[in-house]
């Protein structure tokens, strides 16, 4: 590797400390090393400290100038971020190494068509999910929902979530969505809350376009993508969420397995640890 880019979380001294020793690490390596400057097409690989909203902060840019991620957890939860601060050094010189496994991790794109003029926004992407929801408690909402041009259903509920597999364990799993495999192509679509509990999650297929229409009366409905607020739509509108062009590059911890991850993010029963498989079984597998 020639140049690697650090991005800290935002108003941290604390962990821009030590995207200043990282800096210092690398280059006593030979290797050129930016902290917390604009993403260039020409980076080898770009470290992320902090929690997941910060590897979601940069995600987009990531993915469309193909920067693979290493995430080093010093917040809380760290789906995204598997690398936890004891284990940093370590993982960085696996990586130096080469030995290490790049997964690629679909994104979103998502964008409002007016219904009063056709007009389409510019497209806004989602690393984990597009939620359509409600501002108030008092009444549920009505959305159409298609996947490409066939009907799929009405959905009486408090909102509707449309998810990665990456970001199947966060919102769409609080939902009651399936967790899917975070490597899988698919699109999850979740309804939040629903009136009817027939109405169950759907996994699509990875080039489906998926179009919602909230009905009247709506009330302040909004668009959050990835936590942040994006829109708020009315009954003249139509959101269009289909899979974006380009992944994510996300290069995988060396020291866990991703069902290491998810035993120990959501306290799954049995090991923490990784548990082999017997060598009579591996000789056919």
């Amino acid at each position: 590797m020639k140049a690697v880019g650090i991005v800290t979380r935002l108003d941290s001294p604390d962990v821009e400390k030590i995207g200043k020793q990282l800096v210092t690490w690398f280059k006593d390596r030979g290797i050129d090393a930016s902290l917390n400057q604009p993403l260039t097409p020409g980076l080898d690989m770009l470290v992320v400290l902090g929690g997941d909203g910060t590897l979601l902060h940069v995600a987009k840019q990531a993915s469309n100038s193909d920067i693979p991620i290493l995430g080093v957890n010093l917040g809380n939860l760290g789906f995204l971020t598997e690398v936890s601060a004891d284990e940093m050094y370590y993982s960085l010189e696996t990586v130096l190494a080469g030995d290490y496994r790049v997964e690629e991790r679909i994104m979103l794109a998502a964008a409002v068509i007016h219904g009063k003029d056709g007009a389409k926004s510019a497209p806004v992407y989602a690393l984990n999910e597009v939620v359509i929801v409600k501002d108030s408690t008092e009444h549920m909402v009505r959305l159409r929902c298609w996947a490409d041009k066939e009907y799929i259903a009405t959905y009486r509920a408090d909102g509707l979530i449309l998810s990665t597999p990456t970001g199947s364990t966060a919102y769409n799993l609080s939902a009651g969505g399936p967790i899917a495999h975070a490597e899988l192509d698919t699109i999850l679509v979740t309804p939040i809350c629903p009136f009817m509990l027939e109405s169950r999650p759907v996994l699509l297929a990875p080039q489906t376009k998926i179009t919602s229409q909230l009905l009247a009366p709506a009330g302040d409905v909004k668009v959050i993508i990835d936590g942040s607020l994006q829109w708020k739509i009315t009954d003249d509108d139509y959101l269009l969420v289909q899979k974006a062009s380009k992944p994510l590059l996300l290069i995988s911890s060396p020291l866990k397995s991703y069902f290491t991850i998810l035993r120990n993010k959501l306290n799954w029963g049995g090991s923490s640890i990784d548990l082999p498989l017997p060598e009579l079984v591996c000789r056919h597998c």
